[in-house]
């Protein structure tokens, strides 16, 4: 465990490079930056959509369920560290890029994976003309999708303390994922946290009040994830209310960095990255914007947002074929909404009938797309093995 901020870097460098060594699919979730440079590269290929808040890293680890201040749960983005006003195509091939690897780590023919290909765009296009959740056609909802989303909405608290903390207990683990903070760090949070912003925060979930008393219990650095390793990043336990009546919460704070994807060149958004985050989450996923606050810490932009129980990210490692075709179909639509509900419904209209004109004789999909997928898996497979031979070797040495 370092015993110092200095002490960090390296750690969460080699940690990082470990991560994206697991398998090509965790390769591509971990290479956001890889991604961008292939579309630097392949300027004029991919067709200019409106301009819309999109995602901006839209990998399957990026979705899942979330809950609303009222408790409601529907799969949303859940990630949005990248999110700018750009182009809608820049989500829907990165979303398809990380579906087809899951294929690929499965063993899936290339056939499914144009199938694949297929559902993607189906779903995404049907989508864009829904204005909310209650249009989702349930028929295309995998199993594995409904299955999560009936074990997100019975969790509760002592599930999320149990698997983020490894128990129940008021107190953050000091250890493999949580780190001891410096004096100056401690300090900024304690500041932080005593404000009105972390306030109206917190007291918005259901069933606190606005005067409820609120006391920052522990903080800890807190190494998660690939995207956000060797970022500033804390998890910082509260107490609401007195007495028999207290509850605890669990907040993560997390520093917001200039985003890598490609902004639309005539579109204005916020000069600071953690409003930009913020601003962007409430566009593209309302449940999880509202429950999140811009600040400054130690000189530096970060998010804050209060972690539910509901909120669960899907992890897939393996699909059957059937499962791979609605997960893309299913996924690729929640993409689609959110994309879909920013624009007007001629904007919409208009967006989907792009799409449908670009679509090949071969691959019922747009060309761009399907060749699009063909190029990034070729140059991120490469690159996952020549990752691997550089790190993952090393280490094991």
């Amino acid at each position: 465990m370092p015993t110092t901020p200095d002490d960090r870097a390296a750690r969460l460098a080699r940690t990082r490079n470990l991560k994206m060594a697991r398998s090509a699919h965790a390769y591509v979730r971990g290479s956001t930056v890889k991604f961008y440079e292939w579309l630097d590269q392949s300027a004029g290929k991919v067709p200019e959509g409106p301009a819309v808040w999109i995602c901006g890293d839209c990998h399957v680890g990026n979705l899942g369920p979330l809950a609303d201040a009222k408790g409601r749960v529907a799969v949303r983005i859940r990630d949005l560290d990248q999110t700018v006003i750009g182009n809608p195509g820049h989500d829907l091939i990165r979303l398809t890029l990380s579906l087809v690897s899951v294929a690929r780590g499965s063993n899936l023919s290339g056939v499914t994976m144009a199938r694949m290909v297929e559902q993607s765009i189906a779903g995404y296009e049907a989508a864009l003309n829904a204005d909310d959740d209650k249009q989702i056609d349930r028929s295309y909802r995998p199993e594995t999708i409904q299955d999560l989303l009936e074990r997100s909405v019975r969790r509760r608290w002592r599930h999320l303390a149990q698997e983020r903390l490894d128990g129940v207990k008021p107190v953050i683990p000091l250890g493999r994922k949580f780190w001891a903070l410096d004096a100056p760090e401690k300090a900024a949070l304690e500041t932080l946290f005593a404000g009105d912003e972390v306030r109206a925060m917190v007291t918005k979930l259901r069933g606190r009040d606005a005067g409820d008393r609120l006391e920052m219990v522990d903080a800890a650095y807190w190494m998660k994830g690939c995207s956000s390793l060797g970022r500033l990043r804390f998890a910082v336990m509260m107490r609401i209310g007195e007495g028999d009546g207290a509850s605890t919460c669990l907040i993560d704070v997390k520093e917001a960095v200039t985003a890598a994807a490609p902004r639309s060149k005539t579109a204005t958004m916020p000069r600071s990255n953690a409003v930009r985050v913020v601003t962007g989450a409430r566009a593209l996923s309302p449940s999880l914007g509202e429950r999140m606050v811009a600040a400054r810490l130690l000189e530096t932009g970060v998010v804050l947002r209060e972690l539910t129980p509901q909120d669960l990210k899907i992890e897939v490692e393996r699909l059957a074929e059937d499962e791979a075709l609605a997960l893309a179909r299913y996924l690729a639509g929640v993409v689609g909404r959110a994309h879909g509900r920013q624009m007007d419904p001629p904007t919409r209209e208009r967006w989907r009938n792009d799409l449908l004109r670009a679509h090949s004789s071969t691959v019922d999909a747009p060309s761009w797309l399907w060749s699009s997928i063909v190029e990034l898996l070729s140059v991120h497979e490469g690159a996952y093995l020549d990752h691997c031979r550089r790190f993952a070797l090393s280490a094991a040495a």
